[in-house]
């Protein structure tokens, strides 16, 4: 695939960046687009592997390895080199519903699995898969298909994520009847209202949804399955049921002072930013504003990194990250080989900004808050910290211990607290009566999907717990396949 030396007449590059000092004073897309030159020089550096280990999706050493969605990427990258857009996204299409999705917020383990990376950087297969995707739009390639057959059987789908939106799209693909259920006011889930718009423009999102849209899929908005409509009235209603309402419990901090005013989980932050600035341009005040203070966001993954970004687009005068994890080398560790996904350190868009501004990462590893202290009115000032490492005690359990006189307090008017997931809210569940796994999960095989309810299906966040976009793509492409099964007794889908 590709040229067959271009591995070596090539050197990876990425079209560049709006300068970081410019984009935090708007919410467009960060990314600037790659000439078609590029992108063909950069399919090129595909190697013809005898095995392709980036379209594999496995899970090595507890993170994907290849994609997820097993898009076969040798075969595009082949083509973009040769000029055969179209040909690469149809192809494309065939594995992803939503390339322009991952293309921008997948952190593409298919990149850590390429082989070239074995020796040099690997081929920019996320910018290529993004770009394919944008071209068809331009140029008019992607348009609504609605099936030709309806089934005569209905769906529902509870979540409009990446998962539901998968799931629906697929079985309306079949020939079903889907209504989607969302009960916030726009349909996309985390894609609309968990990922900031510098990283996913909601144009981008809505513009999907339209196509589906005019596909026949149903979306029904403001509409709480458990709460605004008694659960098992989906039951009563449709044919079948698929649950993927995401793993929406942020992990709290329940220390002393985590009552103070100004402390945040995450998602409410991003959440309502993102409202505000589709609803009014932030006219109406509806968002928890960073202006003008110190921000202290607990957690190091990605909402940690869009709390920085949205906090210095806010205006905030200083901003810092907590990690209780130690700075992650420079290069593949030992114990971290290829093809895994590369734990290793890189300045994501937040840390670059910040980093922009102020002149370094926000990031500070290994460290743990302690408490949360308020001034007179309530509100939180500040946060006391200690320094912690990771060592294995005598029980040969390795976790992180407090180091003595590594106490520090660190000023702060707002805290978000990006610490990850526990999993789904439980009413939903309950009232179906769906049994749960042992971290409070939607229990349902992985590849079968089908919960202890007749009928009931799982997938994405709800059934796996917090992980990837592109994770939740695969589950709900895979449930609409076995839920398709069991109405029809068979099924083509993939």
């Amino acid at each position: 695939m590709g040229k067959s030396t271009g591995f070596m007449e090539f050197r990876r590059e990425l079209p560049p960046e709006i300068n970081p000092l410019d984009r935090i004073h708007h919410w467009r897309e960060f990314q600037s687009k790659a000439s078609e030159e590029l992108l063909r020089e950069q399919g090129a550096r595909c190697m013809d592997c005898g095995i392709p280990f980036c379209h594999t999706g496995q899970i090595i050493n507890g993170m994907a390895a290849g994609c997820p969605v097993n898009n076969l990427i040798p075969e595009w990258n082949d083509l973009v080199y040769r000029g055969l857009w179209r040909q690469a996204l149809d192809r494309l299409h065939q594995t992803n519903n939503f390339p322009e999705f991952t293309g921008r917020v997948c952190p593409a383990p298919c990149e850590g699995s390429c082989t070239v990376g074995l020796h040099d950087p690997p081929v920019t297969i996320k910018n290529i898969e993004k770009t394919i995707v944008d071209k068809g739009f331009a140029e008019g390639w992607i348009v609504p298909e609605p099936p030709a057959v309806r089934t005569g059987k209905k769906v529902a789908v509870v979540g409009s994520g990446p998962s539901g939106l998968a799931c629906a799209a697929q079985l309306n693909k079949a020939g079903h009847s889907v209504t989607v259920y969302e009960r916030a006011d726009r349909i996309g889930g985390l894609l609309m209202y968990g990922i900031p718009n510098m990283k996913l423009d909601k144009k981008t999102v809505e513009r999907r949804i339209d196509l589906l849209r005019q596909e026949g899929i149903v979306f029904v908005t403001g509409t709480e399955i458990g709460k605004d409509i008694p659960a098992s009235r989906l039951i009563e209603q449709f044919d079948a049921v698929v649950l993927c309402g995401g793993a929406t419990k942020g992990r709290d901090l329940p220390i002393e002072g985590r009552e103070l005013k100004g402390i945040h989980l995450a998602m409410e932050f991003l959440h309502k930013n993102t409202k505000s600035l589709l609803d009014s341009e932030h006219a109406d005040g509806q968002y928890v504003s960073a202006e003008g203070k110190d921000i202290i966001v607990i957690g190091g993954g990605d909402t940690g990194t869009d709390c920085v970004g949205t906090s210095l687009r806010h205006g905030c005068r200083s901003v810092t990250q907590f990690e209780i994890m130690a700075k992650p080398p420079e290069t593949r560790a030992d114990n971290n080989p290829w093809p895994q996904f590369p734990r290793v350190y890189k300045l994501d868009y937040g840390q670059e900004e910040a980093k922009a501004l102020y002149g370094n990462d926000p990031r500070q590893y290994l460290i743990s808050t302690k408490r949360f202290v308020g001034d007179e009115d309530g509100n939180v000032k500040e946060l006391h910290t200690v320094g912690m490492e990771w060592k294995t005690d005598a029980k040969g359990r390795y976790g992180p211990v407090e180091v003595p006189g590594t106490e520090q307090v660190w000023p702060a008017q707002l805290v978000m607290l990006a610490m990850g997931f526990l999993g789904p809210e439980s009413t939903m569940l309950d009232q179906l009566g769906v049994e749960k796994d042992e971290r409070s999960n939607a229990k349902a095989e992985y590849g079968r999907y089908e919960t202890n309810v007749k009928g009931v299906f799982a997938a994405g966040d709800m059934r796996r717990g917090q992980s990837l976009v592109v994770w939740a793509i695969n589950e709900g492409r895979e449930a609409a396949r076995e839920c398709d099964r069991y109405l029809m007794g068979e099924t083509l889908l993939p």
